[in-house]
């Protein structure tokens, strides 16, 4: 299938710089494609089978001569209180392991799962004998594994020195989910159905106070405790520190579905919140689905996420702050047809309104804003006016994020922009306008194809945000602004394959003409090409064979 025609294309250029029942087909890793269910009859938390003691499969530890075991109800293991919850988190020395259950059966929790302890000071952690990364407790999800939470008050956390290794593989990701998802009552894109996923580490987050530089690698901090997003008393977590190589574990071929809960104005869980997440965290192949706030949001931290998918993300898609500077490599993010804000939202310090200006130029200067990498993205965004959080747009730096994004496609594709702020780029507040100017932020080989293409700025020089991403490149930007880019127009097409794969470089057309772009370090620019497609086999919802509902841009094919 080949589709679209597009306008307002820009490519663009740049010098880089550090930028129970009955028949029950349960499957939330490849399920079938009737309204997201796992599957019709299932039986949450009761109706099941009892099995005897000594062919039950659920997770267990023994903790001072107790043991604690979850109850199987065939084919599901249910979890109370007195196993796991916010005010009683897992602590043990022996690793958590949660397997893969027989005719996809999930692991089903009462309340929430936290695995370790939150420290909110240096004595206390210290005592209990937690300094970095692998200290504390430890959480094993095999291939296969299925979690679920009944609802937006539960949550999953990994704290400071505990770790997951969540290994799914291509056949048997592991997936995070709700009970409304595993009953087969979720609605496709429903979101709020479970809190979202919180990691804690001990990386550099620049709401502590540090003394050296980011460059030099000698940053220091004592009684650094962030407070994380989420509940206060029992569930208040903590992050931050002074080591950006920490390990809280790895997640591979890993799933999050149907997230959300508004704790307080302003304090909003994810799908998943990476807290000052270090570099020996090992992220490959994740997908966030149906998420009411942002897909994937970094507070600082280094850690790198490799082939991430999210779709229908209702904020923000990927959301970036504190001096986060880890990469982003290879990622696909389709907003909804009437829902999602930002592809990209970045700030680059922490509490920035608040901060008078000697003090972020001392960030700056020791390197301890944002300075993210992300390289081959394909952001699809909502053309909507009126979404649950704002309007459909692009990508937005700010805050003096200093970021490199190279060999990325950004588009409004499939229709017209439905509101005016539908724009493609926005670059605001003077540090980050000045890094742009100085060559310290920058857009390489990208392609920008919106009705509106930019936002912000201009820069110190009086430079626009336009004439920014164009200078030096390869432009592509022939066609008026405003027009519909799903004009049948044969001079502006930027042909995408099959609705989000990128055609090879020699089959990219732009306003009637091959492209010029070479992307660094890449045979292709955007997220995802069909002869090396990624994200097939083990995501939900791009895929005929593995999903709710088509595309909604699927209709203009």
């Amino acid at each position: 299938m080949k589709i679209t025609t597009l306008v307002s294309v820009t490519a663009l250029t740049a010098v880089l710089a550090a930028c129970g029942g009955g028949d029950i087909e349960i499957d939330a890793r490849n399920q079938s494609s009737v309204d997201n269910s796992i599957g019709e009859g299932a039986v949450v938390g009761g109706g099941g089978t009892q099995q005897p003691e000594e062919n039950n499969p659920c997770a267990s530890y023994e903790q001072d001569g107790e043991t604690f075991q979850g109850s199987y109800d065939a084919p599901n293991c249910v979890y109370g209180t007195d196993f796991v919850s916010l005010s009683k988190p897992y602590t043990g020395s022996e690793e958590l392991v949660f397997g893969d259950l027989s005719n996809d059966g999930a692991h089903i929790f009462n309340d929430s799962l936290m695995i370790g302890q939150g420290y909110d000071n240096d004595a206390d952690m210290e005592a209990a004998g937690i300094a970095q990364g692998g200290d504390g407790s430890v959480l094993r999800l095999e291939a296969g594994t299925i979690l679920a939470f009944r609802s937006s008050d539960d949550y999953f956390v990994v704290n400071r020195g505990s770790q997951i290794f969540a290994e799914g593989t291509m056949e048997e990701p592991v997936v995070v989910t709700s009970t409304s998802d595993i009953e087969g009552t979720v609605g496709a894109e429903d979101v709020q159905q479970w809190g979202g996923m919180i990691i804690n580490g001990f990386g550099i987050t620049n709401k502590c106070a540090y003394t050296g530089t980011m460059m030099d690698g000698d940053l220091a901090t004592s009684d650094c405790h962030i407070a994380a997003e989420g509940k206060a008393g029992a569930g208040q977590t903590y992050y931050g520190g002074d080591n950006n190589e920490d390990n809280s574990g790895s997640l591979e071929y890993f799933m999050v579905k149907h997230t959300g809960a508004q704790v307080a104005p302003g304090n909003d869980l994810n799908g998943i919140s990476f807290n000052a997440v270090g570099s020996g965290t090992e992220v490959n192949f994740l997908q966030v689905y149906s998420t009411y706030d942002d897909g994937i949001e970094f507070f600082g931290g280094a850690v790198d996420i490799n082939n991430y998918v999210g779709l229908y993300v209702r904020d923000d898609s990927i959301d970036i702050d504190e001096a986060y500077v880890g990469t982003i490599n290879n990622a696909l993010v389709i907003q909804g047809e009437t829902d999602g804000d930002h592809c990209i939202e970045s700030d680059g310090i922490g509490s920035y309104d608040g901060l008078d200006s000697a003090t972020i130029d001392d960030f700056v200067a020791r390197g301890l804003n944002t300075r993210a990498n992300i390289n081959n993205l394909t952001c699809i965004v909502s053309p909507n006016a009126a979404g649950t959080h704002a309007d459909g747009h692009g990508w937005r730096i700010r805050e003096a994020h200093f970021p490199t994004i190279r060999n990325s496609i950004l588009t409004t594709a499939y229709m017209g922009d439905q509101a005016d702020d539908n724009y493609c780029v926005r670059i605001e507040s003077d540090e980050s306008l000045q890094a742009a100017q100085d060559g310290d932020l920058v857009i390489e080989e990208s392609i920008i194809a919106c009705a509106t293409l930019t936002n912000g700025g201009p820069l110190p020089d009086s430079t626009t945000t336009r004439a920014f991403l164009e200078a030096s490149n390869d432009v592509m930007q022939t066609a008026a602004d405003g027009e519909d880019p799903t004009a049948d127009d044969v001079d502006v097409n930027l042909a995408i394959l099959d609705g989000f794969y990128s055609l090879p470089l020699g089959d990219m057309v732009v306003n009637g003409n091959a492209t010029q772009v070479t992307p660094v370090d890449a045979d292709f620019v955007g997220g995802v090409t069909a002869d090396n497609d990624w994200t097939a086999g083990w995501t939900y919802g791009l895929h005929p064979d593995n999903r709710a509902q088509p595309l909604w841009f699927e209709a203009a094919e």
